[in-house]
């Protein structure tokens, strides 16, 4: 089940508040056995058995850290303890998202005969590995107080606002919320109007310029103008953001439905003006938990040039990994971590003094160029995207494709660069009081309106993290 979808909003969402609201005050904490019954169901609406593994993983991590604070007086056995629960966690994840890479890259370097194991990948197994390791890591580091209530430990790992996109929600974040939580309606209010936005950037800005990419994506490579290459990428660079951000603003304000905050997932990433800055702005959360559980651990920037790079490269390979089974996806973050390390060694100081508009040109042209990487499964149609944008491929500039799609996708095109430069966010700051009294309401209504005729009518409707 996704958020964007009407069994969602018509039917799932009202019966859980109804029935979350529903348990007085007084029996506060029966509120999250309601929360952990219907955040199963969700999950198992789309694959009921890998519920099980979820609840392997819940338990596995709930008992680790019991006994992690048991034994902290015991440093090598707390040690052991932590070293198991992140064994786990990580053999999960590599049996169930990374066998088939495993088996088809050992049989092309060595030649046996090996079988690539087809296993359905577990939807959102990356964001609650990652949940459930912070967990275990911040016992050990005794930075979190154990928790020793299932119920709540449970009803962390299985919340359905995060449990499948993100953003994702470290133990500390929520761990008073977990029983200590007051859901007000200033809150809640806030709430609806975060998954009513966040909603209308799913489905009718991310979706409707996907089939923009679709259309450039089912296009033989060698049909493709240099016109239509560059309106594929653009496109998916819109889909992409809209789609996930869309997703991480339904989940921070379905969390705030139910008196929970969670930490922003985005920030405007596409007003940055270097990669390091694109890289703040975009799935935070995810940096974040590279940097705190990776990066700082094998020393960060502290020690040399070479270490620094090392540790770059380590963390940008998962990070590339992270995303997907799949080399292109490697090469994606290797190619980031490059860039980074090359900011980091002097060129950031370099970019510091230019024109600000030519630092955010350069930042916007390598992300575009990365995107390419990220979209295209093969390093030799990634090759030839490339060579298509730069207009070194040797086909048209444009063609009656391209010319109609600009036609058709250019308003649409103009209205997204102007949201993610915030012009419509200004001109509502502009609108003062007229805007908090009745445009906002109105405007949110026409949003829902849109949205829902939209998911109504049409049937292109993908959530591109699902694979992830």
């Amino acid at each position: 089940m996704v958020f964007s979808s009407l069994t969602f909003l018509l039917f799932f969402l009202p019966l859980c508040l109804g029935a979350y609201f529903a348990v007085p005050q007084r029996f506060r904490h029966m509120r999250n056995l309601v929360l952990l019954l219907f955040s199963l169901v969700f999950y198992a609406w789309g694959e009921p058995v890998y519920i099980i593994l979820m609840v392997f993983s819940t338990l596995v991590d709930y008992g680790h850290g019991r006994l992690i604070g048991r034994f902290r007086s015991r440093p090598r056995l707390a040690r052991l303890l932590l070293v198991s629960s992140v064994a786990i966690n990580l053999g999960l994840l590599g049996v169930f998202k990374y066998a088939g890479l495993i088996t088809t890259t050992l049989r092309d370097l060595t030649g046996l005969p090996l079988e690539p194991l087809e296993l359905a990948l577990p939807i959102g197994i990356s964001f609650y590995t990652f949940q459930t390791m912070s967990y275990t890591i911040d016992v050990f580091r005794d930075r979190v107080p154990v928790q020793r209530n299932l119920l709540a430990f449970a009803t962390y790992v299985s919340l359905f606002p995060q449990l499948i996109a993100g953003p994702i929600v470290r133990y500390r974040t929520v761990a008073d919320q977990l029983e200590g939580r007051r859901e007000t309606v200033p809150q809640i209010t806030a709430g609806l109007q975060r998954l009513i936005l966040g909603l209308g950037k799913k489905v009718l800005l991310a979706n409707t310029i996907g089939q923009l990419w679709q259309t450039v994506r089912d296009t033989p490579l060698a049909d493709l103008s240099v016109l239509g290459a560059w309106l594929g990428i653009l496109a998916f660079a819109f889909q992409i953001y809209f789609d996930f951000s869309g997703y991480s603003d339904m989940a921070i304000g379905l969390g705030r439905l139910f008196g929970f905050g969670f930490e922003e997932n985005f920030n405007q990433p596409y007003r940055a003006d270097s990669i390091s800055d694109f890289w703040r702005r975009w799935h935070i959360s995810l940096g974040s938990w590279f940097r705190d559980y990776v990066y700082i651990p094998l020393g960060g920037s502290r020690g040399s040039a070479a270490r620094t790079w090392f540790n770059l490269l380590v963390v940008w390979f998962l990070t590339g990994l992270w995303h997907g089974a799949s080399w292109n996806f490697v090469a994606w973050g290797l190619y980031f971590g490059l860039w980074i390390g090359l900011e980091k060694a002097g060129l950031g100081r370099w970019l510091n003094r230019l024109w600000r508009p030519l630092r955010h040109a350069y930042t916007l042209l390598v992300v575009l160029a990365g995107w390419v990487i990220f979209a295209l499964d093969s390093l030799a149609d990634i090759g030839h995207y490339l060579r298509l944008l730069t207009g070194l491929s040797g086909q048209s500039l444009a063609d009656a494709q391209a010319l109609y799609d600009l036609s058709a996708y250019g308003v649409l095109l103009a209205l997204q660069v102007a949201i993610c430069a915030r012009w419509p966010q200004r001109l509502a700051a502009g609108l003062d009081r007229r805007w908090e009294g009745w445009l906002r309401p109105a405007w949110l209504a026409l949003v829902l309106l849109l949205s829902t005729g939209w998911l109504v009518e049409m049937s292109f409707n993908p959530f591109l993290y699902f694979r992830f």
